[in-house]
């Protein structure tokens, strides 16, 4: 694998140069609010696994800006690799809190994401209404999965996930639509894809965050 091979990918680029996708790049910023602003929500918190979050919330801002500057395999491998990390961290974070599952239990539920999102991936490939986005479509669906089971143990977490759904599925369709509306849009629309992609995340720390604290309420 060359790891310098270049890749072009989104409207914005026409060219191999670093700042060939100003836009998409500084608005990667958004990530990093996102995460400052959540530590400071989270201060005093005693909660290692959101703050957790918060550095891999960060790690993605920077990592995303990488590809978007450098456009190479590398840099694309820092931009997804912190995204999945995210994903896998968040789902033994709702197993272990918002289910109460044993260690074992949460670590177990969180590898069976890969087999899961490797059945569910071409099935929305196959659909092709997500595009080049179809690698995504397993986060949605299993985070609507949790807020339908939960709805009745834990109303407002419940309630929080689905919020963080429909944010991700309109940041979805605006990473989606990026290439298809180059020609009618040509700064493109993926830097709202960012920008909500951030507003998503860090409300799913948020989530977290307050069920910690109604568990701990309600404990006394």
């Amino acid at each position: 694998m060359d790891w310098h091979e270049q890749i072009d990918s989104y409207c914005e680029r026409v060219d191999f140069t670093y700042w060939a996708e100003p836009v998409n790049a500084v608005t990667n910023a958004a990530f990093l609010i996102a995460a400052l602003w959540m530590a400071w929500r989270l201060r005093g918190s005693g909660l290692p696994l959101a703050w957790a979050l918060c550095a891999v919330l960060a790690a993605i801002g920077v990592g995303s800006y990488l590809f978007h500057t450098h456009a190479t395999i590398w840099a694309v491998t820092a931009d997804v690799v912190p995204i999945v990390i995210f994903v896998l961290l968040y789902v033994f974070v709702a197993n272990l809190h918002f289910w109460r599952w044993p260690l074992w239990l949460s670590a177990l539920g969180t590898a069976a994401f890969i087999p899961y999102a490797a059945a569910t991936i071409p099935v929305f490939d196959a659909l092709g209404f997500l595009g080049s986005s179809a690698s995504y479509g397993p986060v949605p669906l299993l985070i609507t999965i949790y807020a339908f089971a939960l709805r009745n143990r834990h109303p407002e977490t419940a309630r929080g996930l689905a919020i963080g759904v429909a944010i991700l599925c309109a940041s979805l369709t605006f990473r989606t639509i990026d290439e298809p509306l180059c020609d009618t849009i040509p700064l493109g629309t993926h830097f709202l894809w960012h920008c909500l992609n951030a507003v998503m995340l860090g409300w799913m720390i948020e989530v977290y965050r307050r069920h910690m604290v109604a568990e701990a309420r309600a404990q006394g």
